[in-house]
């Protein structure tokens, strides 16, 4: 019988509201209800594969699945009415860490290794120590658009923000360079970002005298190598000194004749002045005698060492730290760069005596009678630096001893050019601690520039002191030089992939490197030293936190490793 309108106007309710009649019961058919806010996305009808999947994502955050991240299941505004407590969740079964953490600190060259004269390939192992892996200020984070091997920007693959829970790493702990002992009192303590802020604008400085001679350098080695027939690094026997600043006999004279107030070498103030980019433990003595300061190192310092890798983000780790690879340990590494660097800077020398150029005076540390080896291509320059200020009532001098490698021949206006020679080296680009580098063999030659830039970030303070001492010196060009093992696995066996020129004070602009705020850096540690009494001080940097200490020692602090009298390195070994 068909419904008539009237039948159906009459069923309507009698009340103004039309629609479901309102009901306080949960129950839908006999099933309970689920309500929905209006803020819940609508995803999926039903998602079955949501609670098999691992919701936990990288890093903490929640998500379903690549495909459907960020959307919310229907009604995930409320709690559900058909949560079943379970007694034991699989979600939160996690397995235990039982492997053996090591409570022996690290630290980078305590006691570094003492050189001598001599043949050999060896030397004390390093305890090398490596800290926090992340340089300060910078968390993570595009990595500066450098590129990998994988075309991808800023790491493998595409853009990185940081390793994934680097926040739940722990924390490596390192040795202090050098024995704090009971004795020594700590007098101050400077922040990183204290030392950042500083800024003192000087000259490029004067020339007091030269000593020494340099050979010509071999053009030959900026040509890149022929495919399949790489130079070997060969071992070159020669004499060279890394004589501290109190035992120079020509500083001790312009000491004497009043020429300055302090006195260093370029290692030392270059480690001072790039200070605030340094991660490794290092330390330096400061000798104060009446007006005087002398700026010294001790026998067998780390700074002596070439680190390597010691900005990078996952730099090399120590055996008690699960590194199974001898030769990759970080003292292994830098003893192997400290012999790379002697002798790359020998062997890409023409050795002439009719050829060469002569400073104004022979080398100050070489005994002919005495000694039977041949020196090394090596210039001294004694330079001086205005560190006064306006409220100064009496002018304040630094003098630094300087070096120089070589010298090459200018091929537009024939001059000749004064060169500080480097060697940069590769040891694994797959291996654990080589800081995302790329493969220098393959990418060299089409790469160069993304090549230098890692080397920029993963040895940034390397590289900072090695310029500092070229604009010290003034020299007209810096060489550094690319060294690669034969193999991964030998590290006594070295071939050279090629060598770069570049003018030292652009480089510094390329690194972000502030020589003023270098220069405020020393006048402040000057001025802390002078403020105190005439003594023995040693600045050593934290070797697990980003500042300095200065400690007042007794007189006699140190003197029993200084019997042995001047250092000399080897220059041998690298291969």
């Amino acid at each position: 019988m068909p419904v008539s309108l009237a039948d159906i106007v009459a069923t309507l309710p009698s009340d103004e509201s039309w629609g479901p009649s309102t009901t306080t019961d949960a129950l839908v058919g006999g099933v309970p209800y689920a309500p929905y806010s209006k803020g819940d996305k609508l995803g999926r009808m039903a998602d079955w594969t949501a609670e098999g999947k691992d919701r936990e994502g990288r890093g903490g955050r929640q998500q379903y699945n690549r495909n459907y991240k960020d959307q919310q299941v229907y009604g995930a505004g409320t709690s559900s009415l058909f949560a079943v407590q379970v007694a034991e969740d699989e979600s939160t079964f996690s397995v235990v860490d039982n492997t053996r953490t090591s409570t022996k600190s690290r630290g980078f060259g305590r006691g570094g290794a003492t050189f001598v004269r001599g043949r050999g390939r060896g030397g004390r192992d390093q305890r090398g120590g490596r800290g926090t892996f992340q340089r300060v200020g910078q968390r993570g984070g595009q990595q500066n658009g450098y590129y990998d091997n994988r075309g991808g920007r800023g790491g493998r693959g595409g853009r990185r923000f940081g390793g994934w829970k680097d926040y739940d790493k722990p924390q490596r702990n390192r040795d202090s360079s050098v024995n704090i002992k009971p004795d020594w009192q700590m007098l101050e303590e400077i922040d990183f970002n204290r030392l950042a802020k500083l800024n003192l604008e000087t000259s490029t400085g004067e020339d007091i005298d030269n000593y020494g001679f340099l050979y010509y350098y071999d053009r030959a080695f900026d040509r890149p190598p022929v495919k399949n027939n790489e130079r070997k690094l060969n071992v070159v026997d020669r004499v060279a000194y890394n004589v501290t600043t109190s035992q120079d006999p020509i500083i001790a004279e312009l000491a004497e004749k009043d020429e300055a107030t302090i006195f260093a070498t370029d290692n030392i103030l270059s480690m001072l002045m790039c200070a605030p980019r340094s991660v490794y433990s290092w330390d330096i003595v400061i000798t104060r005698s009446g007006n005087k300061i002398f700026l010294d190192k001790r026998d067998g310092s780390s700074l002596d060492m070439v680190s390597v890798n010691e900005n990078a983000a996952d730099a090399p780790l120590e055996a008690s730290e699960g590194n199974k690879d001898s030769i990759n340990f970080p003292g292994a590494l830098a003893l192997e760069a400290t012999f790379i660097n002697h002798n790359f800077v020998n062997q890409t020398v023409t050795e002439s005596d009719t050829s060469k150029y002569e400073m104004s005076h022979e080398n100050p540390f070489y005994n002919p009678s005495e000694e039977t080896e041949a020196l090394a291509s090596k210039a001294y320059k004694y330079r001086r630096f205005d560190l006064s200020l306006e409220k100064d009532e009496d002018p304040l001098h630094l003098i630094v001893r300087t070096e120089l490698d070589a010298v090459v021949k200018n091929n537009i206006s024939g001059e000749d050019q004064l060169l500080v020679i480097k060697a940069l080296n590769e040891f694994d680009h797959k291996a654990q601690g080589s800081g995302g580098a790329l493969d220098w063999r393959t990418k060299l030659t089409s790469q160069r520039g993304a090549v230098v830039a890692t080397e920029m970030k993963n040895n940034s303070c390397k590289l900072a002191r090695w310029t500092v001492q070229s604009i010290l010196a003034r020299a007209d060009v810096m060489k550094l030089g690319f060294v690669s093992r034969v193999t991964p696995k030998a590290a006594d066996r070295h071939v050279i992939l090629g060598v770069m020129g570049y003018d030292p004070r652009k480089f510094a602009e390329q690194m972000n490197l502030n020589l003023s705020n270098g220069w405020g850096i020393v006048r402040t540690i000057i001025d802390m030293v002078r403020s105190m009494k005439d003594g023995k001080y040693v600045l050593v940097k934290d070797p697990n936190k980003s500042l300095l200490r200065l400690y007042e020692v007794p007189a006699g602090t140190f003197e029993e490793e200084d019997d042995g009298g001047q250092e000399e390195i080897v220059e041998e070994g690298a291969e």
